[in-house]
């Protein structure tokens, strides 16, 4: 039961508030009406069973990969064991060491007690839960398979987690180059140099290599002028993550990203493969093609791939061939798009896109090899010419001063 606050005339011509318990609110209105109250409003009081309910507007809870997996694991346990989905939740609550998730269960719990089913009661905690995870369950309550809907999502998100962490680890020890250059970088322009500029000055700048006037010159504009390079660069960083937030900003640098030799290759193979499992998963759960196809348009992360691919939607749901509708979005590869074609025609498409998002996990993993490959070497590269020109700018006129009382 929900509880409602509610304003209400009363058959004596009275007006009061009062919290009045109910299914839902039309059971609730029609209730009262037949008592022979007027209503004037009636609002959640955010409470179902007396446990607090979260609201449409709230914040939503983030949890974390690991504590998911396993709710899902144990919750996909149980259920195969025959307990009602409101027992597997009301034991997974107590049992769960995450603060957050306990209330979410809750939440969920309290919301299957008032009537709702698991999916409306997941799917009304807002973002938490992805789309397709609720999808997933609402598909496994019409077939009657929730377990096994269960088990292959917590299989389909497992590899996902799996190569996100490859691209983590494949980019960390390039992103600790590149971090480490401008350390050094700045501690040379800004400590080392104005030490050695000193000894310059009794020289004459006339007599100074044309490399060390460049070097001490930029060193000092960056050192008198820190006060205000410092804030522009924060601020156009601030102002570039500001226009990133807008949707004209994100789709125009994921327009640029695209044209970036290697990296837009691999984000096309990525976002194939996860469009391709996600479609999987979806259609395992027994939904049909063009609501899968909706729902798993949402793993594309890319807003100028995400563009092209939309007009597929309509074009299935007029009745073309999924295949045609998916080439037209002219960023799938090619060989995706006829192994899709094979799985389509001879009716194992869900097979088939299993076995592209795994094909396509490992040619993303050969192009990670090939990106870490170039920009390992770019960077220590240029690191190097970079100090190196500092140092001669550095030892030049000393090796100068040294010739010339020799001679």
């Amino acid at each position: 039961m929900a509880e409602f606050i509610c304003r209400l005339g009363t058959p004596g011509g009275d007006i009061v508030t009062r919290t009045v318990e109910g299914l839902s609110e039309q059971e609730l209105r029609q209730r009262l009406t037949q008592e022979g109250y007027r209503i004037f409003t009636v609002e959640t009081s955010g409470m179902i069973a007396g446990v607090r309910v979260r609201g449409a507007g709230e914040r939503s809870v983030k949890i974390k990969l690991d504590d998911f997996l396993l709710f899902n694991q144990q919750l996909a346990a149980l259920i195969h064991a025959g307990l009602p989905v409101l027992q597997s939740i009301q034991m997974l609550r107590q049992r769960s060491p995450n603060p957050k998730l306990r209330m979410l269960l809750g939440d969920v719990e309290a919301r299957i007690k008032s009537g709702s089913a698991l999916s409306q009661a997941l799917e009304a905690q807002g973002e938490t839960f992805p789309k397709i995870y609720t999808a997933s369950i609402l598909a496994g309550e019409r077939s009657g398979s929730l377990d096994d809907v269960l088990r292959r999502y917590v299989e389909y998100t497992k590899a996902i987690a799996q190569l996100r962490r490859k691209i983590r680890g494949a980019l960390t020890y390039p992103v600790i180059l590149l971090c480490a250059a401008f350390i050094l970088i700045g501690v040379l322009t800004t400590f080392v140099i104005p030490q050695f500029s000193s000894l310059y000055d009794n020289m004459g700048s006339a007599e100074l290599p044309a490399i060390t006037t460049f070097v001490v010159g930029l060193s000092t504009v960056v050192r008198e002028n820190i006060y205000w390079i410092a804030p522009s660069i924060v601020g156009g960083f601030f102002a570039l993550a500001t226009w990133r937030r807008t949707e004209s900003g994100r789709r125009t640098m994921d327009r640029w990203v695209l044209k970036v030799p290697i990296i837009g290759e691999l984000i096309k193979q990525l976002t194939t493969a996860q469009l391709a499992r996600s479609l999987a998963t979806l259609l395992s759960g027994g939904i049909t093609l063009v609501e899968s196809f909706q729902i798993a348009l949402q793993s594309i992360v890319n807003r100028e791939l995400l563009r092209s691919t939309e007009p597929a939607l309509s074009k299935i749901r007029e009745g073309r061939p999924f295949t045609e509708s998916l080439d037209a979005a002219g960023w799938i590869p090619a060989l995706a798009v006829d192994m899709i074609g094979v799985g389509e025609r001879s009716g194992s498409l869900r097979e088939m896109l299993d076995e592209v998002a795994s094909f396509y996990d490992a040619e993303t993993e050969v192009k990670l090899g090939q990106l870490t490959t170039f920009i390992e070497p770019a960077i220590l590269i240029t690191m190097g010419c970079i100090v190196v020109t500092i140092l001669l700018a550095i030892y030049l006129p000393l090796l100068q001063m040294v010739t010339k009382a020799g001679a």
